[in-house]
């Protein structure tokens, strides 16, 4: 079992796509036919939408996301500068809309904020994830990585277990992943619907019969963090699509 004394990255590192089968690689590369893509045109709608009580849209502020986003997701997630809290893609989003759109939050999980989310993170699409760790978020990473490698649930299993022992190898019908984040949200056949990592991470502490913290919790988003550390270099990939 690999030691959680020092960061370890996979080697070599490999995208879950690189795990899928023929027919979902070839559904997530075509733009035409990746479901995940309504969820991105309908993020690019939103973001023209005025919201709030100051009439303000995404545009207005950001101008054309496809120069202003381009570049934002892989560094996510980070401190606010304001709360010095960790803070992911969609915290940011519904940051913004309370604050300078005087609009009302969206709900975790929601269509709209998914759409959103997907539609921003898509226009770094091709870039490698690069999150800094420093002195400041060091509290996070290391919260991050102690979760990854803690065994929890009635399997009394963890995630490093699977995801760093283990992938490559067979577990029913499925390929074992490295378990990384540089594709959501994602399109899951299982789910039929788009989702954040955060759903996901849900999807496997119900699999290991653990307690399901709720979406957005702090647990999660230092979990986020070690995640996005680990799959630096990666390629964003949003949106995924997985069965």
């Amino acid at each position: 079992m690999a030691s959680a004394a020092e960061p370890q990255r996979p080697t070599p590192l490999k995208s879950g796509i690189e795990f899928a089968s023929a027919d979902i690689r070839a559904l997530q590369a075509d733009d035409f036919a990746n479901p995940g893509m309504l969820w991105v045109v309908r993020g690019e709608k939103l973001w023209q939408e005025p919201a709030g009580r100051d009439g303000k849209s995404c545009a207005s502020c950001h101008g054309d996301a496809k120069a202003g986003m381009r570049g934002t997701e892989m560094r996510y997630p980070l401190l606010d500068p304001g709360t010095a809290r960790l803070i992911n893609l969609e915290g940011r989003i519904m940051q913004c809309r309370e604050r300078r759109q005087q609009a009302e939050p969206l709900r975790y999980e929601s269509d709209e904020l998914l759409a959103l989310t997907a539609y921003v993170a898509h226009q770094s699409r091709g870039m490698p994830v690069n999150v800094s760790i420093d002195w400041q978020n060091r509290g996070h990473f290391e919260a991050g990585r102690a979760m990854f490698y803690r065994r929890l649930g009635q399997t009394n299993l963890s995630c490093a277990q699977c995801h760093q022992d283990h992938w490559g190898k067979q577990l029913g019908p499925e390929t074992i992943s490295q378990g990384h984040g540089n594709a959501y949200p994602i399109y899951r056949l299982e789910w039929q619907t788009v989702g954040s990592l955060h759903r996901r991470f849900r999807s496997c502490l119900s699999g290991v019969r653990a307690e399901m913290l709720p979406y957005g919790a702090p647990e999660y988003l230092d979990l986020e963090l070690y995640l996005a550390w680990r799959a630096s270099g990666l390629l964003l990939e949003t949106p995924g699509v997985r069965r």
